[in-house]
């Protein structure tokens, strides 16, 4: 009979549940089934089940294999047969790839939320709440070894995240000082958890069960090291799982590792940028000085516009100011630009005149690597008999514009040739005095090459800029720098720009009174 020469288990029952029919190898499979013998019984409940139930086909487990039945009834519908098929291969076969499944998605998941933070201690928050979630019961990231002090983030499974100083010794924990020096983990099978010291253990978690120590592998350097928790009385890791859990360090590590990086090159560029941005200008000796910086993107600090002053080193001595614009924009021009503010703050303790400052200048700037040329105006102020002398010296900038008492705007006469370009350079140094109320502004050609206006595309000019400057004169100089950059910034709206920078050099008059010892912005009074 093709039951019996069947090599699945089959099996015949009446609408009682009786069986009246198994070939040898359901008797096999289910040890006392034989015709007369009911067809419930121990491991398959879940066959009985479903032929009470009318239904043509069930699934469940006997002992460590899993079947799949399929019914078929007799024409006269009082008899089932159920013919048995062995899927224990093909159930692994999707949980497995259902799990795999699972994973990715974590690993998908975890990738963008480490990667959409460069702040290191988001990064190991996010780090231990998603271990928690996912990957055991309570996680703590240790941060990397500093020498001074070791970091923890602890989350459990609810999601919430502590930060804190790591309160007990690395050897307490097997592996936990290996992991983070980054060598390979411990198997959870060589770590007693019962071992584990109370920093370890969440407040309230109770007895640990199983525990994992993995390192954070980062970009050649450690990035501190994982500790995963698993509960007394539930599932320990498997070997799987803990490979898993390596994996998923692994990209943690790694995000961690960038954001440090990030942070020690951010301290790094901001305390460059220090040295690099327009220092804060007061009164000196009895001149008001005051600047205006604007880069030509909202989103950058410096560019290649500068301006720096160097005071007097004692009442009646010379201050000197100094203007330029370094060609090219980024972070080459702004190295270009601090080598050449520091080469003018020591040039000018020896050297007093413009153009041989200029000569020694150019000869620094073509002895470097720099393949970049800068224009720059000098100015040198002291007190002179009723106001202020001044020495104005351009090499290749825009003149400094002189507003007098009256109004009238004149165009300082200097000239000269650009540095860092040409084996000589040139120059023309013009002297003149200002009388109080008056004003002398140092600007770049971001200023009258600005375009906007009504239709857009309109430079500002020199002719707009003097016309606004004559409106200025007796103003402190602040105010001065504070208007030009109103109208400057009207005159350009939301369109494209070039660095903007420019100093005010005004004396002021008489109610006009000085700080303290002649520093500070001063104030008026009535």
């Amino acid at each position: 009979m093709l039951l019996h020469a069947s090599p699945h288990p089959a099996v015949v029952a009446d609408e009682d549940g009786v069986v009246r029919l198994a070939n040898d190898s359901a008797g096999r499979l289910f040890p006392g089934l034989r015709p007369g013998a009911r067809l419930r019984g121990p491991g398959r409940e879940w066959l009985a089940d479903a032929h009470g139930r009318g239904m043509a086909e069930a699934a469940g487990a006997c002992g460590d294999r899993y079947y799949t039945a399929t019914g078929a009834r007799s024409r006269q519908g009082r008899l089932m047969t159920w013919w048995l098929r062995d899927d224990t291969e093909q159930l692994a076969a999707r949980t497995a790839l259902s799990s795999e499944r699972e994973r990715t998605s974590f690993l998908v998941e975890a990738s963008n939320q480490l990667l959409s933070s460069l702040n290191a201690r988001k990064c190991m928050a996010t780090t231990a709440r998603l271990a928690a979630r996912h990957l055991a019961d309570a996680a703590l990231v240790i941060g990397p070894n500093d020498r001074r002090r070791l970091l923890m983030s602890r989350a459990g499974a609810d999601g919430t995240v502590t930060h804190e100083v790591l309160g007990g010794e690395t050897a307490e924990v097997p592996g936990l000082a290996e992991a983070l020096q980054g060598f390979p983990p411990v198997p959870s099978r060589w770590i007693d958890p019962a071992g584990a010291p109370s920093w370890v253990r969440p407040e309230g978690f109770g007895d640990i069960g199983s525990m994992v120590v993995t390192p954070l592998p980062g970009n050649g350097v450690p990035a501190g090291a994982l500790i995963l928790l698993r509960r007394a009385g539930g599932t320990s890791f498997t070997e799987s799982e803990e490979v898993f859990a390596r994996i998923f360090a692994a990209r943690a590590g790694a995000a961690i590792s960038a954001a440090l990086l990030y942070a020690e090159q951010s301290s790094v560029a901001d305390m460059l940028m220090r040295d690099l941005l327009p220092p804060r200008l007061e009164q000196v000796d009895g001149v008001e000085l005051a600047g205006g910086y604007r880069t030509s993107g909202d989103d950058q600090r410096i560019g290649g516009d500068f301006y720096d002053v160097h005071p007097a080193g004692e009442p009646g001595g010379t201050t000197q100011i100094v203007l330029g614009d370094v060609c090219g924009k980024g972070l080459e021009a702004a190295v270009l630009t601090g080598k050449i503010r520091n080469t003018l703050q020591a040039l000018r303790l020896v050297e007093p005149e413009h153009e041989r400052m200029l000569q020694l200048l150019n000869g620094a700037l073509l002895s470097s690597h720099h393949t970049r040329y800068a224009t720059l105006v000098l100015a040198s102020v002291s007190r002179g008999a009723h106001g202020a002398d001044l020495r104005l010296t351009s090499a290749g900038h825009p003149p400094p514009l002189i507003v007098r008492s009256d109004g009238r705007v004149e165009t300082a006469r200097t000239g000269g040739t650009l540095v860092g370009a040409l084996p000589e350079v040139t120059a023309r140094t013009f002297r003149t005095s200002l009388q109080p109320g008056e004003v002398c502004l140092l600007y770049s050609d971001g200023i009258t090459e600005a375009r906007g206006g009504p239709f857009g595309g309109e430079l500002f000019g020199e002719e707009r800029l003097a016309a606004a400057l004559a409106e200025c004169a007796g103003m402190p100089a602040e105010a001065v720098v504070e208007r030009i950059q109103m109208l400057a910034g009207e005159w350009v709206g939301q369109g494209r720009h070039d660095d903007m920078a420019l100093v005010a050099i005004t004396t002021p008059r008489r109610n006009h009174l000085s700080a303290v010892g002649g520093h500070g912005p001063g104030r008026f009074t009535a």
